[in-house]
């Protein structure tokens, strides 16, 4: 019989095993010597779905993402402190040096992030002047020290690379193309999206604070008032929440023959539901609006407690000149009709949309005062105004 080797193969396919191993592991080596910083943690987001914010030892990486929801990331921010070496692996994120020491901001919204972040004389241009409230922009505006540079779509994109601003920040679908900004990023004029406005809880458009923080090296000071701001409005939806009465809401007005109501998971039905109300639409599933007809609201606002938010007016007055049904309204006739404009300026800007943006607590407590007055008999109405 003839004798096999079967020691002398195994040992040959067990050398070359490790031969294979140790090659292997030699040419990964290099790989792993890219590495230039190893993460330390990431920010403490609660609320917004929009954002993440992860530490590196040099760097932090701001991820905005597509939507709602962390799904395919629509854009990558690396924020590096000046003079810093970039890290390897971000080919198509934007690079922003930090702190941000200026920035153009192309809405309300980012005015009021600004200031909560103590940053609002960073603030070098504006999309428009007219809907900005805050006192400090508009004395900058006034001395000259911020241009208007033109609504999204129409920026004067010459004056923004002259103005060399460490940033500009933008509204829009986070599922756009970022084409329209190339020549402003070709410059090296960095360019982010900002999508508070998509965030279905009203903590959740607040906590975008957090990115102003990051980008302005605040993050101390800016979580501390968040947490405050946290801490209220919790407990003052635990009263909202727990009142004996759910007084019936209706929302808004029509306006060329489409009634947009609160879709149920947006952060206004979320306002209403913690405010302790009956609001007819808080199961329809949406993040926006519902476009409803007169028609079909009118049977619900006939018998409703309460109308909040009726839109450009400002008085009963002008509800009867836009409509003669709506003095059939049961609040039309009860005198229960709120609106969130008592902080207009002289131009037309209504600071509800600002400054409100980032204080939920404030806006919250206007809505308990007004729907269960005995609650809160000691709160004087912010935002809100009754009209007669």
């Amino acid at each position: 019989m003839r004798k096999t080797n079967y020691p002398s193969l195994t040992g040959t396919f067990f050398c070359l095993l490790v031969f294979l191993l140790l090659s292997s592991s030699c040419r990964q080596a290099p790989a792993a010597k890219k590495q230039t910083s190893a993460r330390t943690g990431s920010a403490e987001i609660r609320y917004a779905q929009g954002f993440r914010i992860d530490y590196f030892d040099n760097y932090k990486l701001l991820s905005i993402y597509s939507g709602i929801g962390h799904a395919a990331d629509t854009a990558q921010y690396v924020l590096l402190k000046k003079g810093a070496k970039a890290p390897e692996g971000y080919t198509k994120a934007q690079l922003i040096t930090i702190p941000v020491q200026n920035l153009v901001a192309m809405a309300s919204t980012h005015v009021a992030q600004a200031e909560f972040a103590g940053v609002t004389d960073a603030i070098i241009g504006l999309g428009s002047f007219k809907y900005i409230t805050s006192p400090a922009v508009r004395k900058n505006i006034a001395a000259g020290k911020v241009k208007d540079v033109g609504v999204d779509g129409t920026m004067n994109d010459e004056m923004l690379i002259s103005m060399k601003p460490g940033l500009v920040i933008v509204m829009g679908n986070p599922d756009a193309k970022f084409t329209k900004y190339a020549t402003l990023t070709n410059a090296g004029v960095p360019v982010m999206l900002n999508s508070e406005w998509l965030e279905t809880t009203p903590l959740g458009r607040a906590e975008w604070v957090k990115v102003m923080a990051a980008l302005t090296n605040k993050e101390e000071f800016v979580n501390a008032k968040f947490d405050a701001i946290e801490k209220e409005y919790h407990r003052l939806a635990e009263i909202g929440r727990n009142a004996k009465t759910k007084p019936a809401v209706i929302s808004g007005m029509p306006y060329k023959g489409v009634w947009n109501v609160p879709d149920g998971d947006s952060y206004m039905a979320q306002f209403f539901k913690d405010a302790g109300t009956k609001y007819k639409w808080s199961s329809v599933k949406g993040k926006g609006s519902l476009a409803l007809n007169f028609e079909t609201v009118a049977p619900e606002a006939l018998k409703a407690d309460f109308w909040i938010n009726a839109g450009y007016v400002d008085s009963k007055k002008d509800i009867q000149a836009l409509d003669a049904r709506y003095a059939d309204f049961k609040p039309f006739k009860s005198g229960t009709i709120f609106n969130n404009n008592k902080r207009v300026n002289d131009l037309g800007s209504n600071d509800y949309w600002e400054s409100g943006s980032v204080s939920p607590q404030l806006i919250l407590a206007d809505l308990i005062r007004i729907l269960h007055p005995e609650l809160l008999p000691g709160h004087q109405l912010v935002y809100y105004k009754q009209l007669n």
